[in-house]
């Protein structure tokens, strides 16, 4: 099967199934690695095509969530969990409950939060079956939306991306092309503007794109016109593999840098991109912010000042990274992933 030799080609430790015919659930959790810790990841709440899709994308992100830890300096290891439905209609609180038991069959080795499709109430629901659930709202007692942090650590990898293409962090007069104005782009944009940036923004939701109106000097465009605008900064914030064999060779920009997971369609993408002198900034290096949110409510007594100083790191990670990928003639890209693969060994050692 190739999902099996998927696993054992990128170094999954398991991938749990479960069915509940009677409360609607098929799910799928996939934990990557437990070196670092507990693999701690969001669930998605998304109906794939076929099972096999759903669960790559499951492997897929799990092992992004193990890098994305261990280049953040967070004790985690790596982790996603998906529920294949619609979470426009087919969400309950049966079904939610049904897989926080899911969760809980796993003993820990699993910490789950909010993911695309998934909201505060349902972790809500998951947590009266199992402790292993973070990301609830304020008014649970946990930290709630994680948005914030994250869009302040994409607006941290930004800056040093601008530093390292024009010789200063200011993101004054540059214009930000949006692809995607959910709760993380809402709140970069607010760090954007207070930045003196100019956005261009899209989304394929009608509700997304009256907010992202609202702002005052932004420009819309339709979903498939974000690629061929003229900008500084193309920011991913929707879902992933939008950067492509299609959609790269479009692109006019200096830099891309997003919050969206899993980024890039295929391996060869980072080199489409850098063969065009397209500065990239690694998707879990930019995105981190909400794994260190979610890891503070983790680690008990949250405040969100701590969570919000630590995702400032991310600015000096994506320098790091930078150079470490200009020292070994190598991809942002694979340089991200030899910052997390060094912390690994270090402590498989």
């Amino acid at each position: 099967m190739e999902f099996i030799d998927y696993m054992q080609a990128h170094g999954h430790q398991q991938l749990a199934v479960w069915t509940d015919a009677e409360a609607g659930v098929k799910s799928f959790i996939a934990i990557h690695d437990t070196t670092l810790g507990p693999a701690l990841g969001g669930t998605r709440i998304w109906r794939h095509p076929t099972d096999e899709a759903a669960i790559m994308d499951v492997l897929r992100l799990s092992r992004a969530m193990t890098y994305k830890s261990a280049a953040a300096g967070l004790p985690l290891g790596g982790g996603k969990g998906l529920i294949v439905a619609d979470p426009r209609k087919d969400k309950t609180e049966a079904m939610l409950r049904s897989y926080g038991r899911f969760v809980e069959s796993l003993g820990g080795r699993y910490i789950t939060t909010e993911d695309v499709g998934a909201t505060g109430q349902d972790m809500e629901w998951i947590a009266k079956e199992t402790s292993h659930v973070v990301g609830l709202p304020q008014s649970a007692g946990g930290s709630g939306n994680p948005a914030v942090v994250t869009g302040f650590g994409v607006y941290q990898a930004m800056r040093a991306c601008a530093e390292d293409v024009w010789g200063s962090d200011s993101l004054e007069g540059r214009t930000v092309a949006m692809q995607g104005f959910g709760n993380v782009a809402t709140s970069l944009a607010g760090y954007l503007v207070a930045a003196g940036a100019r956005l261009v923004i899209t989304d394929i939701d009608a509700g997304a794109r009256e907010r992202a109106a609202a702002i005052e000097g932004v420009t819309l465009v339709e979903p498939d016109a974000i690629y061929d605008v003229e900008c500084d900064i193309f920011a991913p914030c929707a879902l992933g593999g939008v950067l492509n064999e299609r959609s790269v060779p479009k692109l006019r920009c200096a830099i891309v840098c997003g919050a969206a997971n899993n980024q890039m369609a295929t391996d060869q993408d980072d080199n489409r991109l850098a063969a065009r002198g397209i500065l990239y900034a690694p998707d879990f290096i930019a995105n981190a912010g909400g794994v260190i949110n979610v890891y503070y409510e983790y680690a008990g007594d949250y405040q969100e000042a701590a969570a919000m100083e630590k995702a400032g790191n991310i600015y000096a990670t994506t320098k790091q990274v930078i150079a470490l990928s200009r020292e070994r003639g190598i991809t942002t890209a694979e340089a991200a992933d030899a910052v997390a693969e060094a912390r690994l060994t270090a402590a498989h050692a």
